[in-house]
């Protein structure tokens, strides 16, 4: 027989098999309904925290680009010394751009947005000094970068203060960084339930044929041979699960989305709920079905040895 021929015939049992443990499952519609339901509901709930933690990454980015520093200069700062200040500012590489607002332009500016403008008449001086805004670089815009930044600002001899508002950033990072763990904690507790669930209905499934499998030993078939169909067993139901995760995940992100555009409006900014690309299904289809498979091997391993025909 030739090598050809049996891939062949390797391929069409393949085959073969993996339809009729379809047709097992569609024969027992509620355990199968029931099985791909809880494997779903297992494997969304990872995916949209997986999802909504990509989101939180992208609207940090979208909040912390640009980030801005303030440099408040010193009230005696000549033209000459600021036209060298902003000279040496234009060489730095930390630095992508900036903008002066002079004392004069502060004020005013004040007095746009300030309730207590007319108060400002009654003073003989400005209290207000000229402010330099800077504009870090991309590759300087990471928490310590822009800290290192604002300390080497601060030290040139014309600024009297250099500002830079992290509070609110190291919040927003310790939140995304506290729902990823969350994220890859859950993930790793689910998929531990993906894989038990599985190996257990497979493992009811072996029991209830189990006098089948002895026929099937005691005419010569191998092991390998009768575990096959529940192997297969294991894939349909990972793929079925997956399709039930997909759209499960997808109705949850499309409520959040509803749900966080009052929040989202609140802050005036443009940001869109990224729902699940084309890669994140395929790693969900894949993992699911590896899974399921993984499952449904350790049954099928741990059973079948204990059925031998009689």
């Amino acid at each position: 027989m030739s090598i050809l021929h049996r891939l062949k015939t390797g391929l069409q049992n393949h085959c073969r098999q993996s339809v009729a443990s379809l047709g097992d499952l569609w024969r027992l519609p509620m355990t199968t309904l029931l099985t791909v339901a809880v494997l779903g509901i297992s494997l969304s709930l990872p995916s949209v925290l997986g999802v909504i933690v990509n989101n939180s990454h992208q609207l940090q980015q979208q909040w912390t680009d640009p980030t801005e520093i303030s440099l408040f200069l010193k009230a005696d700062v000549s033209p000459n010394r600021l036209a060298s200040l902003q000279t040496r500012l234009s060489g730095m590489s930390e630095v992508a751009s900036f903008s002066y607002q002079s004392a004069d332009q502060s004020l005013q500016e004040f007095q746009q947005l300030s309730q207590f403008s007319e108060a400002l008449n009654y003073l003989d001086n400005n209290p207000l000094p000229a402010v330099i805004t800077v504009i870090p670089s991309n590759r300087h815009r990471e928490l310590e970068a822009l800290e290192r930044l604002k300390s080497k600002l601060e030290g040139l001899n014309e600024v009297e203060l250099a500002r830079l508002d992290l509070d609110w950033l190291q919040q927003l990072r310790t939140m995304i960084a506290s729902l990823e763990k969350m994220a890859w904690g859950m993930a790793s507790l689910l998929v531990l339930a993906v894989i038990l669930i599985t190996a257990n209905t497979i493992r009811m499934a072996i029991t209830q044929r189990q006098d089948e499998i002895r026929v099937m030993k005691l005419v010569g078939a191998t092991d390998a041979y009768v575990r096959r169909p529940f192997l297969y067993a294991g894939v349909w139901y990972g793929l079925l699960a997956a399709l039930i995760a997909a759209m499960l995940a997808s109705s949850m992100l499309l409520w959040f989305e509803i749900a966080l555009a009052e929040v989202i409006d609140s802050y005036q900014t443009q940001f869109t709920l990224q729902g699940l690309s084309g890669s994140d299904l395929l790693t969900l289809v894949f993992t699911s079905i590896t899974l399921s498979w993984l499952g449904a091997w350790v049954s099928v391993s741990r059973h079948l040895r204990a059925i031998e025909p009689q």
